[in-house]
């Protein structure tokens, strides 16, 4: 399958734009994947609203979630459930002496092949939606939740710890941790997160028992409690995974480790931290292969156009604000993706860092060795750098020398925590640099949060509330009336939660004439935010009513992530 062919269906079926399809055909380029999958990574169409031209394309059936059986296709014997994960193919049918199969990638012929030879029948494949498939497999082959519960159990029922004479707790702990239930129950710990798409595992003991969660897109899920007696081996697995020290519990520790589950790689970011019932463990799931391009990241052609061109510039600062979790980072490697590493010296320093990036040198920051932003940085400009991404401007120190570095003919991109585009500068002043210095390096303040999806399989249309007619014509977005909005009601697809994704609500404030001038005689943040409102900055909350009209979140999503 040409990845033109393809986009050019869907782009005659009216299912996506031509900037729809050129976002993906750059991200299929970067990572391999197909411009199909790429499209529903990026959240311009429906995995479902695929089946049809992606079969059609590939000349064979499509599968839709109605076509799968209620119950195993009985055939001799039966796939692996991680055989038909990791290839995400399913047995559906049996006609004459065909198996039919649904399958992610029919055009790829080796699991055909390994289950005709399983199976001793000719093998059919059709077109699935990836995740209809592994919803497939996990209702027929066995759930991640019903293995969780019977690991649990049976890890309930065997005594944890130092079982044998002569062990110290240390190596007692180890010896358990090794111990194949152990390695499974986190494993599948951390294959319900890859699948349930979340960010981070929270593994927290509590005086009741040992309490998971997930959070997905955005937000907290608790998944279930083990019983508190597991939490020394669940941890110590944990560590063992990450390269920690299982014996030091009194300090937090921070650790990496690369991990696949249900047939993806993920990095796996570690902190553990004491705390009054045992050491709290939380994993973050980075995927090496997420998407990194300005396209999908939720801006307007206006804000997205106007935030290049300043990243375009050969020297000056860009800050990306925003509290902890709002994506600035991500922003941040997205811009760096568009630049020419082969004709621009680019180095960043990091804490931590998040995801590699081809062609640039990546710094992590290690303050117990004396590496902070500000000693780094100081190296950094020694190397004759182009461009200077600073994970965050912390103190007065680094504040100083990234706007030094500025002003001395290189490009920083860095970030720092305020509430919007405008606090930056008054934070920047706060710390002590001179309005003078910031006036003439400062290019542009970009403020951002990140809100979730409306989930497309259970997106549904309503008559708005009074109240929200009220906030919506208060942020003036009522020019001819709004009949309808949209939610989502939820489903098995998004967990019942309505929401399948998250997306970006951006605040872009270049730096003016006049907002020089506000800087320069150290005016407040409500000063600079008059003057940038008055010369055309959009502000978080109208950018975020702005995707509520359009249909891709809900009030309540503007309402959560932004201040009124």
């Amino acid at each position: 399958m040409s990845r033109e062919k393809i986009g050019e269906k869907l782009l005659r079926l009216s299912l996506i734009t031509e900037e729809m399809l050129l976002a993906a055909l750059d991200e299929s380029s970067r990572t391999g994947c197909m411009t199909g999958e790429a499209l529903v990574r990026l959240g311009f169409i429906p995995a479902s609203d695929l089946a049809r031209p992606v079969a059609e394309t590939l000349g064979v059936e499509a599968l839709l979630e109605g076509d799968y059986p209620e119950r195993p296709v009985p055939i001799g014997r039966q796939p692996a459930r991680s055989f038909l994960e990791e290839n995400r193919v399913v047995p559906v049918a049996v006609k004459g002496t065909t198996l039919v199969v649904a399958s992610a990638k029919p055009q790829d012929p080796f699991p055909a092949e390994a289950i005709k030879v399983l199976a001793g029948m000719d093998v059919e494949q059709a077109f699935g939606v990836p995740e209809q498939v592994l919803g497939a497999v996990e209702r027929l082959y066995g759930s991640r939740d019903r293995a969780l519960g019977e690991l649990i159990d049976d890890l309930d029922e065997k005594e944890t710890g130092p079982a044998r004479p002569g062990l110290d707790e240390t190596e007692g702990l180890k010896e358990a941790a090794l111990e194949a239930p152990v390695i499974d129950l986190v494993n599948l710990i951390i294959a319900r997160a890859v699948e349930r798409r979340a960010s981070d595992v929270h593994v927290e003991p509590f005086e009741g028992g040992l309490r998971v969660r997930y959070r997905v897109d955005g937000v907290l899920h608790v998944s279930e409690t083990l019983p508190w007696r597991l939490h020394p081996v669940v941890s110590s697995r944990v560590k063992i995974m990450a390269g920690l020290n299982i014996a030091e519990r009194r300090l937090p520790q921070d650790g990496r480790v690369k991990h696949t589950a249900s047939g993806k790689e993920v990095d796996i970011r570690v902190s553990t931290v004491p705390t009054l019932y045992g050491e709290s463990v939380v994993m973050r799931l980075l995927d090496p292969e997420s998407a990194l391009a300005l396209e999908g990241l939720g801006f307007s052609a206006r804000t997205r156009e106007a935030f290049s061109l300043l990243a375009a510039q050969p020297h000056g600062m860009i800050l990306v604000t925003g509290p902890t979790g709002s994506g600035k980072t991500t922003t941040l490697y997205a811009a760096l993706s568009r630049i020419d590493t082969g004709g621009k010296k680019v180095i960043t320093i990091e804490d931590p860092i998040e995801y590699k990036l081809d062609g640039v040198n990546q710094i992590q920051v290690k303050p117990s060795i004396g590496l902070t932003f500000a000693k780094g940085l100081r190296s950094i400009v020694r190397q004759d750098p182009d461009i200077i991404m600073v994970g965050e401007i912390r103190d007065a120190e680094t504040a100083e020398i990234a706007v030094h570095s500025a002003l001395t003919g290189h490009l920083i991109l860095s970030t720092m925590h305020t509430n919007d585009a405008p606090g930056a500068i008054a934070r920047l002043l706060d710390m002590g640099v001179e309005g003078y210095l910031i006036s003439s390096c400062l290019l542009g303040v970009l403020a951002q949060r990140l809100v979730r999806v409306i989930c497309p399989a259970c997106r549904e249309t309503y008559a708005p509330s009074e109240r929200e007619l009220g906030l919506l014509a208060e942020a003036q977005m009522l020019p001819g009336g709004v009949a309808a909005l949209s939610r989502g009601m939820g489903c098995g697809e998004c967990g019942g939660t309505g929401y399948m994704g998250r997306t970006g609500i951006f605040e872009l404030m270049p730096v003016t004439d006049r907002v020089r001038e506000l800087t320069v005689e150290r005016q407040g943040a409500a000063a600079l935010k008059g003057a940038a409102l008055s010369e055309g900055m959009v502000e978080l909350r109208a950018d975020g009513w702005d995707k509520v009209v359009s249909g891709v979140t809900t009030v309540e999503e503007i309402e959560r992530v932004t201040l009124r």
